[in-house]
């Protein structure tokens, strides 16, 4: 007993120690299978220095992407109640709002600014997948409409960055409710002659798909993103077809159409502030 107790448990704790300082020094690239230590890929914008992979961006890193030079401001959102359907899966969902809340110190998964590059104004929502996976609720569908009110009384254009798994399950029809909501603030913006630009990132799925993120007047992707409604899977399994390896994203998506420009993360500040250019003359 002694010798399990004073040998073997101390080696065995050691080795899960390492691994645990090993993992948060080093990453697996998901497309190369490469070591990548953090450090190097947060100085590169968090793409695989071996292959190019654009790993998940936060809200939060893509602030700092696209404002330089404290060239914003962030604006508050509408406080709305939590929890309408009392549900409750695995966990209470006002449980799982706390919890990520704690984990990200924001409200719910939509960020809202008004900020400029290089003189060039507009208002930006982004979404923000650490949030319950970025998910659409009632309070990620009130902040959508009010970043574009806010946009049409300013008169600047609507920017919004997505990154989302879809409806939020926690909140049944309302959150479903939210799609046809957030395709009438679009109206709104065209009714008024506002630009309105999308940002499509690694993973725009489901109900996001389905609405706003596709009703861009000028619609922008990441380079690899995936952007769809349903799942490869899903598809390959209902139409009982092989897809292209390809399919579903970014530069499969421009190739038929539904994305007008694929930018390198590092070259996307540069190209949003040239179609900003554009549009303003």
């Amino acid at each position: 007993m002694n010798w399990l107790t004073n040998f073997v448990k101390p080696k065995l704790s050691s080795l899960v120690k390492r691994k645990s300082v090993s993992e948060k020094l080093w990453t697996n690239c998901v497309s190369c299978g490469n070591m990548i230590h953090h450090k190097d890929l947060n100085e590169n914008l968090r793409v695989c220095i071996n292959c190019d992979y654009h790993f998940r961006m936060s809200a939060e890193e893509r602030i700092k992407l696209f404002f330089i030079n404290d060239e914003y401001r962030e604006i508050e959102l509408d406080k709305i109640s939590d929890d309408p359907l009392n549900f409750k899966d695995k966990k209470k969902y006002k449980d799982r709002l706390k919890e990520y809340r704690k984990k990200t110190n924001r409200e719910d998964a939509f960020i809202l600014i008004q900020g400029s590059i290089k003189g060039k104004e507009f208002i930006i929502g982004l979404m923000n997948f650490e949030f319950m996976g970025g998910s659409m609720g009632r309070a990620v569908g009130g902040a959508i409409v009010k970043g574009a009110k806010i946009a049409v009384e300013k008169k600047l254009p609507y920017i919004v960055v997505t990154s989302s798994g879809g409806a939020r399950m926690q909140e049944g029809i309302i959150s479903l409710m939210q799609m046809p909501r957030t395709i009438a603030a679009v109206n709104l913006l065209n009714e008024n002659k506002i630009p309105y630009i999308v940002i499509l990132t690694e993973p725009t799925t489901g109900g996001v798909t389905a609405s706003f993120a596709m009703l861009g007047d000028v619609t922008i992707a990441e380079k690899g993103a995936t952007i769809g409604f349903a799942g490869k899977r899903v598809i390959q399994d209902t139409i009982r077809e092989e897809l292209p390896i390809d399919f579903q994203k970014a530069e499969y998506l421009k190739e038929h159409g539904m994305v007008d420009i694929v930018s390198h993360r590092k070259e996307l500040r540069e190209t949003l502030y040239k179609v900003l250019k554009y549009i303003s003359q």
